[in-house]
């Protein structure tokens, strides 16, 4: 279909899938998977171990048609390697190279990248020595370079401290669980809830006192303030008791006080002096 016959329906449809597609590098894949069977869905294999940017194939892995691959002894090492990369590290290829098909370099390098990403589970700080013998490489420029590639990939985060020879990492890609490791999974969850649990309890049990010790200390204050604006009501009432006592005492005293006498006038006749 041409640009200029391309509906609206159809450009919003292309929008949707190349967004799908970078959100999530294995959606293309496993759409495809739907109608691949035998050798088409071994060339899809091929073509999803060499994608650059797809790490994760749980989802492949549970497609029919994938998954029918393994009663084929003829594709069966293609499902086989599948896993591989989906649960294993480039030592389990080594160790058992002959159940596998021949890698490409980029199905080796993206196999060696996801090794990276599992040791990164286990520890922050990776010997470049000890990364090295994990890899299979023995070329300190070569080891550098496929660290740096990772970086780029954006499937781990951190420094290659090349002075200390040693890989520094604040982050990795999560990886594929395998199915018999759910269990585990599932037993280390269900004891952080526990965990989860008696911590909250342990927590409403201390919200708890603290609200009944607020609440008794409320009660003591509240006394506290009672008791003084009585004793504050009882000393006004004493005060006002005495100066009245001290007002009724002083008018008693007025009244018993005797009254002062007058003068009287004199009744002697004032005798004219004599010349």
């Amino acid at each position: 279909m041409s640009a200029a016959n391309m509906t609206a329906a159809d450009k919003d449809s292309k929008n949707m899938g190349d967004k799908a597609s970078q959100s999530n590098p294995a959606e293309q894949y496993i759409l495809l998977a739907k109608q691949a069977k035998g050798a088409a869905a071994v060339q899809l294999v091929k073509q999803v171990l060499e994608a650059p940017e797809v790490y994760v194939f749980g989802e492949l892995l549970d497609m029919p048609n994938i998954t029918d691959l393994k009663d084929n002894p003829q594709h069966a090492p293609y499902y086989e390697v599948l896993q591989l990369f989906a649960y294993g590290v480039y030592a389990d290829y080594i160790r058992e190279s002959s159940k596998y098909p021949p890698l490409t370099p980029a199905m080796l390098t993206k196999l060696r990248h996801l090794t990276i990403v599992s040791m990164a589970t286990g520890q922050k700080s990776i010997p470049l020595p000890t990364l090295g013998t994990q890899l299979g490489l023995t070329s300190t420029r070569e080891l550098e370079d496929l660290i740096i590639e990772a970086m780029y990939t954006d499937i781990i985060h951190g420094k290659l401290d090349q002075k200390n020879g040693i890989l520094e990492l604040d982050y990795a890609i999560g990886r594929d669980i395998k199915p018999e490791d759910l269990p585990n999974i599932v037993g280390t969850l269900q004891s952080w809830c526990d965990t989860c649990d008696t911590m909250l309890a342990n927590i409403d049990q201390l919200i708890t006192r603290a609200n009944s010790d607020k609440e008794k200390h409320l009660k003591h204050r509240n006394s506290l303030e009672a008791e003084v604006l009585n004793i504050k009501a009882s000393l006004k009432t004493q005060a006002q008791e005495g100066d009245e006592a001290l007002v009724s005492d002083s008018r008693d005293h007025d009244k018993k006080r005797p009254a002062k006498k007058g003068i009287r006038a004199s009744s002697s006749k004032f005798w004219p002096k004599s010349s």
